[in-house]
C-alpha cells in the first residue's frame, strides 16, 4: 500500500503544480475578460472597474490564487464570468460527457488491441503479422484530425449517422431504449476516431511484450508438454506480459484524454474540449483552470488505476521490492 500512497501523493502534488502553472500563465497572457467589456460603449468605465474589484482582478496574483483555492474547498471551483455561474456546474456536465467518450473508447481499444496483439505476436514474421504491422504503421502516420475529418465526411455522405452534438432534437420525447440508441449513434464518429488513433500503439506494445514472453523458458516447457493454442497464449503467456501492460493502461488513458479534447471540438461532442476552447477565447480564466484541472484529474485517476493493476499482478510491488 505504500506504493499506492506514494502515487496518490504524487498526483496531489501534480494537481497543485498544474493549478499554479495555469494561474501563472493566465497572468502572463495579455488582457482578461473585463478588458473586452471596455469595448462596449453601453458599459461605463466605472462599472468595469467595479466588476474588476468585485472579482479581485485588482489584487495580486497570489491573492487571486488563494481566493480560488478557498472556492475549490467550498466546491465551487471559481466563478464563470461568461456563464454567470459557479464553474462546478459547468464542469460536472462536461466532465461526465468526456468521461463517457474516453471510457468507451478506452474499453473498445483494449478489447480490440489485446487479442490482436497476442495473435500477431504468435504469428510473428508471417504474412498476416506483416499486414497488421503495415496497417498500424499507416494509422500511426495519420493525425487524429485527419481521421476525424474523414469520418465526418463519411457520416455526412451516408446520411445515417448524426454529425455533432450528443443527442437529437427530439431526445427528450424518446423512450429509454431509443435514447440509448440515439446516444450510441452520436458516439460512433468520436469513439471510432479515438479508437483508430490509439489502437496502433496499443497493438505494437502488446505484441512486443508477448513476443518477449513467448520466448521465455516456461512457455517453451509448456509447448513441450502439449499445451498450445489459445490456452497457452491467454492462460499462461498473457498474464506474464501483464506487468508492462498495466503501466501502458495509464499512459493510454492519458493519451486518449488529451486526444479527446481535440476530437470533441471537431465532432461537436459537448465535453471538456469545446468548453476549454470557448473559455480560452472568452478569457474566462476560472473555467479554463477548472477544465485543465478536470483533465489532469482524469489522467491521474488513469495512472492510479494502472498502479492498482500493477500491484495486483506484480508481487514485487506489493512487497515493496521495486
Amino acid at each position: 500500500m505504500k506504493y499506492l500512497e506514494r502515487r496518490v501523493i504524487h498526483g496531489l502534488l501534480l494537481l497543485i503544480g498544474v493549478s499554479i502553472l495555469c494561474f501563472a500563465l493566465s497572468a502572463a497572457a495579455p488582457g482578461n475578460f473585463f478588458d473586452e467589456m471596455k469595448l462596449n460603449p453601453q458599459i461605463s468605465p466605472s462599472t468595469v472597474a467595479g466588476l474588476r474589484a468585485r472579482y479581485g482582478f485588482d489584487q495580486p496574483l497570489v491573492w487571486r490564487y488563494g481566493h480560488w483555492v478557498e472556492s475549490v474547498l467550498r466546491g465551487e471551483w471559481g466563478y464563470s464570468f461568461a456563464y454567470n455561474c459557479p464553474v462546478r456546474s459547468l464542469l460536472l456536465v462536461r466532465a461526465r460527457n468526456t468521461l463517457i467518450l474516453t471510457g468507451l473508447a478506452t474499453l473498445l481499444a483494449w478489447l480490440i488491441a489485446v487479442p490482436l496483439g497476442v495473435w500477431t505476436a504468435n504469428r510473428r514474421g508471417r504474412w498476416d503479422d506483416r499486414l497488421s504491422m503495415a496497417s498500424t504503421s499507416l494509422l500511426l502516420s495519420v493525425p487524429e484530425l485527419v481521421i476525424a475529418l474523414v469520418l465526418l465526411y463519411w457520416a455526412v455522405r451516408i446520411h445515417t449517422l448524426p454529425v455533432g452534438g450528443m443527442a437529437s432534437v427530439d431526445f427528450g420525447g424518446l423512450g429509454v431504449q431509443a435514447k440509448l440508441f440515439d446516444l450510441a449513434l452520436h458516439l460512433v464518429v468520436p469513439v471510432t476516431t479515438l479508437v483508430l488513433a490509439s489502437l496502433p500503439l496499443l497493438v505494437r506494445h502488446i505484441r512486443a511484450s508477448m513476443i518477449e514472453v513467448l520466448q521465455a523458458p516456461f512457455v517453451q516447457a509448456a509447448r513441450a508438454h502439449g499445451i498450445g493454442g489459445a490456452r497457452l497464449l491467454f492462460r499462461y503467456a498473457l498474464p506474464a506480459a501483464a506487468n508492462p501492460l498495466s503501466s501502458l493502461l495509464g499512459l493510454s488513458v492519458g493519451a486518449l484524454l488529451s486526444g479527446s479534447l481535440l476530437v470533441e471540438v471537431i465532432t461537436g461532442w459537448p465535453g471538456l474540449g469545446p468548453l476549454l476552447l470557448d473559455a480560452a477565447l472568452a478569457r474566462d480564466i476560472y473555467v479554463v483552470v477548472g477544465a485543465v484541472m478536470a483533465s489532469t484529474l482524469f489522467m491521474i485517476f488513469g495512472g492510479i488505476l494502472a498502479d492498482i493493476l500493477l500491484v495486483a499482478v506484480d508481487p514485487r510491488v506489493r512487497l515493496g521490492k521495486v
